[in-house]
């Protein structure tokens, strides 16, 4: 079985490809599309069903979904995969997370659910190019999906150090490996995504005050890691009491309290 799909990619997929690639080997080929989903129903990202056997996603990153998980395959396929998933590997279904889910599918199919997929879109381009603009590196230079790749290497930190710095400027990132890295215990990247922050009503000119903050979050990491050295355990506790960050901190929560949190 061949698998094409990624969690921290900010590219489209050319199916077609895997397709040829697959069937010159005999290989079945199965798309992971977890994160792009949301996208993908929209017809704003190319889409695996016509060319893939087995596609897999999660229902709750650009669907906007229940926390759960979902299967599509070719009919000759689905009683091996309803047999392995149930009762071979999980419980049984929870209706009311099928309900929601059915909810949420019906939303999909509408043209105001697009509308926030191209937003989502625009809110990450924009991202990027702020972030560029403050001197950051960007992977592939930008994005054309809900993900920018964000490279902090150059500055001589990792995807760890920021990650916390931006934890505790109430900022929620991912740390990540990325290409070049040499451990993914050390990642030296750093993933932003733009769905949550598109429902909650932001737009492009918000992505620029973000892409301020984590130009902020940079400064004050090479700030603290010169002081308390490289080491992270080190780096953690020289943050500790730090009243820049504090002051960061409530920056950060002043700007996004003026947005709503759906059902708050």
């Amino acid at each position: 079985m061949l698998i094409c799909g990624a969690s921290a990619y900010t590219g489209d997929y050319d199916y077609a490809k895997f397709r040829e690639i697959a069937d010159s080997v005999g290989a079945l080929l199965l798309a992971d599309i977890a994160h792009t989903s949301g996208l993908i129903a929209s017809g704003l990202l190319e889409r695996p069903f016509a060319t893939c056997d087995v596609v897999t996603s999660t229902t709750h990153k650009s669907l906007r979904g229940p926390r759960q998980g979902i299967i599509f395959a070719r009919k000759q396929y689905m009683d091996a995969i309803n047999f392995a998933v149930f009762p071979m590997l999980q419980g049984g279904p929870h209706n009311v997370s099928i309900g929601a889910l059915a909810v949420q599918l019906k939303e999909v199919a509408t043209p105001e659910f697009k509308q926030y997929g191209e937003a989502v879109i625009r809110n990450a381009q924009a991202l990027a190019k702020a972030m560029i603009a403050t001197g950051q590196t960007v992977l592939c230079g930008g994005t054309v999906n809900h993900i920018v790749m964000w490279d902090v290497r150059p500055h001589g930190l990792t995807g760890s150090k920021v990650e916390k710095v931006l934890d505790m400027m109430n900022v929620t990132t991912n740390k990540n490996s990325i290409v070049g890295d040499k451990s993914a215990v050390t990642p030296g990247g750093i993933r932003l995504g733009t769905p949550a922050l598109t429902t909650r009503g932001m737009n492009e000119e918000d992505m620029a005050v973000i892409a301020g903050f984590l130009a902020r979050a940079i400064t004050l990491s090479l700030a603290v890691q010169e002081k308390a050295g490289k080491k992270l355990v080190d780096f953690v506790k020289g943050l500790e009491g730090n009243e820049e960050l504090k002051q960061i901190a409530g920056e950060v929560e002043a700007f996004a309290s003026q947005y709503s949190i759906p059902g708050v």
